[in-house]
């Protein structure tokens, strides 16, 4: 199989474009025909009806797009070329560059996130105008200027906060050419890294640690060899899938070992006290590969590869924050019986029905180690802020300052921002650092933060950009002085502390304080769904089963309103 020239590559990622697609050739189509047996076991095919729980990342994505498939139809005898030329119309069509949704016209902007359709955002992240083909910078400065500049790199290795960033992790990207972009793309660590180059951020206030790859012994204390050989295997093939939304190409093996790797180093380096704290600039990101799998665009585990190496430098208690708005199967599956990493997730769950399907406020911890599985599971969606930065302090920083780690790790994935097309939340940048603040109190200042998901590229480089800031030392640039989190909130993080409280003594002055101040603000539905039960009684059973019964579910809820 033919490699890409190191050169050729290196100028075309430094221009912000994509990787080349090797020539196709027979040797590359036996390699892939000769490989697929020993892959089939990771292979999947998707399905037709599965549950909301059931679906993968990528078919929620798709689910509500428009289809321009082939029609099923038998259309053999039908002759395109009997039809007169200007009967003929193509729609024009296009995938917005921030949010990849579909478009159809002419547009020059797109219908969702109304980002123009030949945006600046890849050369200066968010600051470049939605609005406009080329954005300005604040400094001039582009993504791609200064990454490997040892001038630079000296100038900023003085200072307090790590980045770990590789090019050659941008070469992990789905091969096959589908019906739409998939939202795990290389662009998003470079819209990110955009933003910091035009910010001045890095390069210039932050040093960036050397990159390697992780080495099979350190993968192996986390993951089991199946995991490690299953995604080894990848970079014999030129296109492989581990689930129908779980990509690899023969560059993906390398990049997940890279992005494992600076996590590991990252960790090492703060504990140590060569960098205070840390930012991981790394795909393919990581919470949803478990001990043996592979799922939900994750490969390794980099979070709980940074664990690894924090108890390795002598860390006895690590904690994880997850605030993805999907829930770390994976993490938790790896921790579930350790009670020296305690393990805390945010993220939509609506009962188990938003993907993956765990993430139970009763899911605690198995094996002595209950209680050191915190999940705090959205109901629905829309959550913001105010719901976020609640639920941090009545539960997030209760438990962990009475856990008291010695080291902490945030698995931060931007899809809970507003905007993301797969989390349909409404976390804003200056949500995500206070939230930031609030763990950079905690281990002493020993914060890791890793990338995850955050599929809005407008919304995961400012996210990002404002997370950083906040490590480097500067105050939010807007705080929720006043927390009004919604019933939907309030409700969950009571069902949490009530479950949790069972773990961990400092709980139950807050649960019943909380309980006392807010416990009416959730009695509202009780109140409607009692006065519906006394309304269903004087109607007659007859009505309310009978052919109208749509009037009366009508006329209840206009009683009820």
């Amino acid at each position: 199989m033919s490699r890409f020239k190191e050169e050729e590559i290196g100028t075309r990622l430094r221009n912000g474009e994509s990787a080349p697609a090797p020539p196709t050739s027979n040797a590359v189509m036996h390699a892939e025909a000769a490989s697929s047996n020993s892959c089939k076991p990771h292979l999947a095919e998707q399905k037709n009806g599965k549950r909301t729980s059931d679906m993968t990342l990528e078919e929620m994505y798709y689910n509500s797009q428009y289809d321009f498939g082939d029609d099923e139809d038998d259309d053999s005898d039908w002759e395109p070329s009997a039809l007169p030329a200007h009967d003929v119309m193509e729609i024009p069509k296009w995938f917005c560059l921030n949010c990849t949704m579909l478009n159809i016209g002419d547009d020059s902007h797109c219908d969702v996130c109304g980002e123009h359709r030949e945006s600046g955002i890849l050369k200066h992240g968010f600051v470049a105008s939605a609005s406009c083909r080329e954005g300005a910078t604040e400094n001039g400065v582009h993504a791609s200027d200064g990454l490997q500049d040892p001038l630079v790199q000296s100038i900023a290795s003085d200072n307090p906060t790590a980045i770990g960033f590789d090019e050659r992790m941008l070469l992990h990207e789905e091969v096959v050419m589908k019906s739409h972009p998939h939202p795990e793309r290389p662009d998003r660590i470079r819209a990110i890294a955009a933003s910091l180059a035009t910010k001045g951020i890095f390069p210039g206030r932050c040093h960036q640690i050397s990159a390697r790859e992780i080495t099979q012994a350190e993968l192996l204390k986390v993951h089991s060899v199946e995991n490690v050989e299953a995604v080894e295997i990848t970079s014999r093939v030129f296109s492989s899938y581990f689930t129908p939304d779980t990509y690899a190409n023969q560059y993906s093996a390398t990049a997940a070992r890279l992005a494992a790797g600076l996590c590991f180093d990252l960790a090492s380096a703060i504990w140590s006290g060569r960098a205070k704290n840390g930012f991981a600039l790394v795909r393919p990101p990581g919470h949803h590969a478990g001990v043996k799998h592979a799922m939900g665009f994750c490969l390794h585990n980099n979070a709980a590869l940074a664990v690894s190496a924090a108890k390795n430098a002598g860390a006895k208690k690590v904690l994880i924050i997850d605030w993805d708005v999907h829930h770390g199967n994976g993490t938790q599956e790896i921790f579930e019986k350790d009670k020296s990493v305690l393990y805390i997730s945010l993220h939509r769950h609506e009962g188990g029905k938003f993907y993956p399907g765990t993430g139970s406020a009763y899911e605690i911890g198995s094996m002595g180690a209950e209680g050191y599985c915190v999940n705090i599971p959205w109901g629905r969606g829309g959550v913001g802020d105010n719901d976020y930065i609640f639920a941090f302090q009545h539960v997030v920083l209760p438990i962990a300052a009475e856990f008291d780690p010695d080291f902490t790790i945030v698995s931060a994935g931007f899809d809970a921002a507003r905007g993301d097309p797969l989390g349909g939340c409404d976390v804003t940048p200056a949500g995500y650092a206070q939230m930031t603040q609030m763990c950079c109190a905690l281990s002493g200042g020993k914060v890791l933060v890793i990338l995850e998901g955050g599929y809005n590229l407008r919304s995961i480089s400012s996210s990002a950009t404002a997370v950083i800031e906040v490590l480097l030392g500067e105050n939010p640039k807007q705080n929720v002085a006043q927390v009004m989190p919604s019933k939907a909130g309030v409700r969950a993080v009571l069902e949490v502390l009530k479950i949790q409280l069972n773990y961990w003594s400092s709980l139950e002055t807050k649960f019943t304080k909380l309980q006392s101040e807010w416990g009416w603000y959730t009695l509202e539905d009780k109140s409607k769904l009692k006065k519906k039960i006394r309304l269903e009684k004087q109607v007659p059973v007859w009505w309310k089963w009978g052919r109208k019964r749509w009037l009366y579910k009508l006329w209840c809820k206009k009683k009820i309103l």
